[in-house]
Formats: C-alpha cells, sequence, structure tokens
C-alpha cells in the first residue's frame, strides 16, 4: 500500500513563474482552496516542493 497526500492551493498563482504555473497545473489544482488527493511519489514530491509556498500539504492514510 501507498501512501497519499492532500494539497491545497492557499495563495493566488497570479503573477507566478510560468515554471511554478505549469506545477500547479500538473498538480491539478487551479483555484484557491482547492484540494487534491495525490499518490506520494517523488515527482509529486518534487513539483510539491517548487510551489510549497503556495500550497498546504497533509498526509493521509489511504482508507479515506
Amino acid at each position: 500500500m501507498s501512501s497519499h497526500i492532500k494539497v491545497t492551493l492557499r495563495h493566488s498563482a497570479i503573477g507566478r513563474p510560468a515554471k511554478q504555473l505549469a506545477n500547479l497545473k500538473g498538480l491539478g489544482l487551479r483555484k484557491i482552496g482547492q484540494s487534491r488527493k495525490l499518490e506520494n511519489t517523488p515527482a509529486v514530491r518534487g513539483m510539491v516542493k517548487k510551489v510549497i509556498h503556495l500550497i498546504e500539504v497533509e498526509e493521509v492514510s489511504d482508507g479515506e
């Protein structure tokens, strides 16, 4: 069983560099307050690291 993380967009992406916008799009986040449950893989963690100042991250169990 793999773990999952929940990422929530907390700050606006307006005026951010194109690479950060692309990471948010890749994470599936568009609107402030929107959340996604994603698999905790090295690729996803790398994307999260690039935009950590815009999002909130929490670990969730597989049962949710």
